[in-house]
């Protein structure tokens, strides 16, 4: 097999495809146990996450740990990207912060309120682009 399937992407390629989307997953760790939220994000000229969330578990575990892993996945036709971020995530507390996130048009999809503001600073960025295709054949040897 001549083409290799898996793409890996740089920093910049993969903070490019993140802004093309607006759905990820967060994934938080509270009381040695992991969480997965599907959150709507904007991201901003400087790589930054930002999502807006009510009162609850997420925003308690953040604030607890704010260690999160963040994907963010695209599939189209005959190939599909994947993008990875880990970092520190923080709520925005100061009237400045808040108003330059909302400067990014972050608006909730689900009829609720979400007061806080939160930030994602990534720490690692790493990002994969798939070709599908079928599986070649097995050596049997």
């Amino acid at each position: 097999m001549d083409h290799n399937p898996i793409t890996e992407f740089d920093e910049g390629r993969s903070l490019e495809l993140l802004a093309t989307e607006s759905l990820g997953r967060l994934i938080t760790v509270s009381g040695g146990r992991a969480d997965i939220f599907p959150v709507n994000y904007a991201l901003s000229t400087e790589g930054r996450i930002f999502f807006r969330t009510a009162e609850g578990s997420k925003l308690a575990g953040l604030t607890v740990h704010p260690d999160v892993v963040f994907q963010v996945d695209h599939i189209q036709d005959e190939e599909a990207w994947s993008v990875v971020v880990r970092g520190e995530a923080r709520r925005l507390d100061s009237f400045a912060e808040i108003n330059r996130a909302e400067e990014l048009d972050l608006k909730p999809w689900i009829p609720t309120l979400k007061y806080n503001f939160v930030e994602i600073t990534p720490e690692q960025i790493s990002g994969r682009g798939f070709t599908f295709g079928e599986e070649p054949e097995w050596y049997t040897g």
